[in-house]
């Protein structure tokens, strides 16, 4: 049995980012993966019912997604609304896709509050990267999901059974 990968919506093209906008990942192995029938696609936010385009949110206070699922940090929009649940919702649901599908592999687009994994933003709208995972990429390491960002593309391309 083919190993089934986690994809983030945006890096398939799909207009779902907070701004309405797609951030498509074009490489050869998408296109393969997707004929082989191995790619689970999902916007978490989405999933959750937030709404597009939205507010940009991050995680406050320079923290991390682990600390938004152990209850110690928040995420919240630039105009100040907590969308801390929704985030934790779109995380469970990723994960439940995930195990629903049998997903081993996630490739999420970097920099997101949910979907960040090599890094994230450092909750003064600022502009500031910190290295860490957003709330549904540390949810989905925690089920045991190996996660990829967008720019680790061939590290995962190396590790898909072919």
């Amino acid at each position: 049995m083919q190993d089934k990968i986690l994809v983030s919506a945006c890096l398939m093209g799909h207009a779902v980012r907070y701004d309405g906008r797609a951030k498509p990942l074009l490489h050869p192995a998408i296109d393969r993966w997707r004929a082989e029938g191995r790619l689970v696609t999902i916007c978490p936010e989405m999933s959750a019912g937030m709404p597009v385009p939205r507010p940009p949110a991050e995680i406050a206070g320079a923290a991390t997604g682990e600390e938004v699922l152990a209850g110690t940090a928040r995420v919240v929009e630039l105009t100040g609304g907590d969308v801390t649940a929704e985030f934790l919702q779109a995380a469970e649901n990723a994960v439940a896709l995930a195990r629903q599908t049998g997903c081993r592999y996630a490739l999420l687009i970097d920099g997101s509050p949910s979907c960040g994994s090599d890094f994230i933003y450092d909750g003064s709208f600022s502009g500031r990267k910190q290295a860490g995972d957003g709330v549904t990429a540390a949810a989905l390491k925690a089920a045991g999901i190996e996660v990829f960002s967008d720019g680790e593309i061939e590290r995962l391309v190396e590790l898909v059974s072919e």
